[in-house]
């Protein structure tokens, strides 16, 4: 049941004028949060990122067009970027990181580095400044190795253990530096008294997504003509969260009341594997040749669902948007992308 308090707060959280920052507000999650922020939110957004991927087209530039938008550009692994930085922002969105399989087999020293210092420095910066909240980008990469090695029910729940398999194995890279992230900021929010909740994400996609993720693979080695068209990892599962679904759990475990100290799983709560995934893809990219089977990534983990009960309840968060659907309106942009004379700005591997 729904007290005073509660409504008048959940009131002002939606309707009063804000100061938000969103570090890493050029990346794919960032943006459509920010661009989601902008279009239903009087907020005062600063959207802080060092553009690494090279993605400021014509859509971003559009939404920094908005009274309401501004950014500042820096390279925010170092510590003197924070000073760029106000000292007072109601809501704190932490969402900058290295990202991507890719990255994680080929850079993965880079991704270590990053990462720990985009969460020392942030943390840092936080401890000299007055933040009202903060939200922590994490990930589902987190316990896989607790599923993989354990056998852990699946769909999951937010307070399965921790765990990685091989700390030496590079594709583990990432997940060490959003579970001490995690830790982190935690910590940090106990002791020098901000509010903070993590978010996990399980496999956020949609247009403009990038290039190292599965889907944009697909679609271009389908565009390649790949026939055979290999299937790697065909048996293995994940969760598929849209866009636009994974950005209003964002918001609401920023504006929802009492969620200081937790952890929530975003996804949809439904499990496909990647061979799915592939014909699907394929059935939107109108192929009409055969399929054979590969191995998947070396550490990459067989099954992965989260269980979304806690953020249902507690977030009233469902996911709307079917996988199908989602992926349709995906394979549509990435085309149209390429049949506009679109490349591929970063060099990525296709296994």
């Amino acid at each position: 049941m729904f007290t005073v308090k509660y409504l008048y707060q959940t009131f002002l959280n939606i309707f009063m004028n804000k100061k938000v920052l969103i570090l890493g507000g050029a990346g794919f999650i960032g943006f459509n949060l920010a661009k989601f922020l902008e279009a239903n939110r009087d907020y005062e957004i600063t959207i802080a990122d060092n553009f690494m991927k090279k993605n400021r087209d014509g859509e971003f530039e559009k939404l920094l067009a908005s009274p309401k938008v501004k950014l500042i550009e820096a390279d925010f692994s170092l510590a003197e970027s924070y000073d760029l930085l106000d000292g007072e922002y109601d809501q704190f969105y932490m969402m900058a990181a290295l990202v991507g399989v890719d990255n994680a087999n080929t850079r993965p020293h880079e991704v270590i580095r990053i990462n720990t210092a985009l969460a020392l420095y942030s943390l840092e910066w936080i401890r000299r400044s007055k933040i009202g909240k903060v939200v922590f980008a994490s990930t589902s990469e987190n316990y896989a190795g607790t599923v993989e090695a354990f056998g852990y029910k699946i769909p999951t729940p937010e307070e399965v253990p921790l765990t990685i398999q091989h700390i030496g194995h590079p594709r583990f890279t990432y997940a060490v530096t959003k579970i001490l992230g995690e830790s982190g900021f935690l910590n940090y929010g106990k002791m020098l008294g901000f509010e903070v909740t993590i978010i996990r994400y399980h496999n956020v996609f949609g247009p403009r997504m990038g290039f190292n993720h599965v889907i944009p693979h697909l679609v271009i080695r389908f565009r390649d003509k790949e026939n055979p068209y290999r299937i790697y990892g065909a048996e293995q599962t994940r969760d598929f969260c849209y866009i636009t679904d994974a950005v209003e759990g964002t918001v609401l475990s920023m504006e929802t009341p009492g969620t200081d100290q937790q952890i929530y799983h975003l996804g949809t709560g439904v499990e496909i594997t990647i061979e799915e995934l592939t014909r699907k893809t394929g059935e939107y990219m109108g192929f009409k040749g055969e399929y054979t089977y590969q191995p998947t990534y070396p550490g990459s983990v067989s099954r992965r669902s989260p269980d979304i009960t806690k953020s249902k309840k507690e977030l009233g968060f469902v996911s709307k948007v079917d996988w199908k659907d989602g992926l349709k309106e995906t394979v549509e942009w990435y085309n149209a992308f390429f049949d506009a004379g679109g490349v591929v700005p970063d060099k990525i591997s296709f296994q």
